[in-house]
């Protein structure tokens, strides 16, 4: 088997797993950024309010 024909197949496959890797990398920071507009923006069900005091996030007085 000619050698130049076993390092281009080698090359293809490294290829195509740096463009997995990169693909799986950009959907996580997707994710992330996501996340975090989500909670920035209060959205419900984008963050939990668990960590909070009590009385913290209950009732927003808008009046004024």
């Amino acid at each position: 088997m000619d050698m130049s024909l076993v390092a281009s197949a080698l090359a293809a496959q490294t290829g195509g797993l740096q463009t997995n890797i990169t693909m799986q990398l950009m959907k996580n920071n997707a994710a992330a950024e996501k996340q975090a507009m989500e909670m920035l923006l209060g959205i419900p069900g984008g963050s939990s309010q668990a960590n909070l005091a009590s009385g913290i996030g209950g009732q927003v007085d808008v009046s004024a």
